[in-house]
């Protein structure tokens, strides 16, 4: 139940940061910080690798395209754990 409470949450941040006079500009063309990748994969400012790891194998699990979530939140999780892993 918890995990999908917080995929609930997750998706309403993707639609929340979309824009509709943006709908051309793809969301991976914004950069994103380090505060909003933490609260995207819902770790906190001394979260180990291992801890954004595991957070991040959790939600894209759940957020995966393949397993009925959209591109769009699956490409915003990739992209909080390179900004959090610094690749």
């Amino acid at each position: 139940m918890g995990d999908l409470l917080l995929f609930a949450i997750l998706a309403g941040l993707v639609i929340w940061k979309w824009r509709p006079n943006r709908a051309a500009t793809r969301a991976s063309d914004e950069p994103m910080g380090r505060a909003e990748a933490r609260a995207l994969l819902g770790v906190g400012q001394d979260a180990a690798e291992a801890d954004i790891r595991a957070a991040y194998a959790r939600l894209i699990r759940l957020a995966h395209p393949d397993r009925g979530g959209t591109h769009g939140l699956a490409a915003q999780l990739n992209r909080a754990r390179d900004v959090l892993l610094k690749r």
